[in-house]
């Protein structure tokens, strides 16, 4: 057993005020970077912050599910000893706004449901990490959109997520665009073999 399994991952309630401060900070930078790219006005809650088993992760997604189906966008990442990967899940009740708010022009069919959503993915999860990742003073190399499934189920995306880890470090962040019927929930997801470095670059922050 490697020294990192030895040692009981945890989180203190000043960890997770820190990890919250610090996602709130990326994400007011990332409703500038939108406000200013897209034009839009972004509503953002508080996000929240947990550490979870795979189980209550897929109970996590299951809790999102408002609507008959979904469609998700799974992206990596990872830098500086730490990976993870960022879960954009979309209400398809959107579709028609988004193809809106990123002025494309033409019939939304599957493929460019596609195309959409990468791009949506990209800059959404782009802001926010950058954001997290100055904090940090870590560089995050991003890996490119996978669409992990359209009209889908919230158990077919947690099947299509099942990931070989027992716990993560899960911060959750929905996005509303004033004006727009765009409603997304952001999962950041940091593998367990991370906790250690991310606690220690926070342990300068507290």
């Amino acid at each position: 057993m490697s020294a990192l399994h030895a040692i009981e991952l945890t989180l203190d309630e000043e960890q997770r005020d820190c990890y919250q401060e610090i996602t709130n900070v990326a994400m007011g930078q990332a409703a500038d970077l939108l406000a200013r790219l897209l034009d839009v006005y972004v509503i953002l809650p508080i996000p929240n912050v947990n550490l979870l088993e795979v189980t209550e992760l897929q109970m996590a997604l299951s809790e999102l599910e408002n609507s008959q189906s979904v469609s998700a966008v799974c992206q990596g990442f990872i830098g500086a000893g730490i990976s993870g990967e960022a879960l954009l899940i979309f209400n398809d009740a959107s579709f028609e706004d988004i193809a809106r708010l990123m002025d494309f022009e033409g019939e939304v069919d599957d493929s460019s449901e596609v195309e959409l959503l990468t791009d949506v993915a990209s800059i959404l999860n782009g802001a926010c990490l950058n954001g997290i990742a100055q904090q940090l003073d870590v560089n995050f190399s991003l890996g490119h959109p996978v669409v992990l499934g359209q009209h889908c189920s919230i158990s077919d995306l947690v099947k299509a997520e099942n990931k070989q880890w027992k716990k993560a470090l899960a911060i959750e962040i929905n996005y509303h665009i004033k004006d727009y019927d765009i409603d997304c929930d952001l999962l950041l997801l940091f593998t367990e073999d991370s906790l250690l470095s991310l606690n220690h670059r926070i342990s300068f922050l507290l």
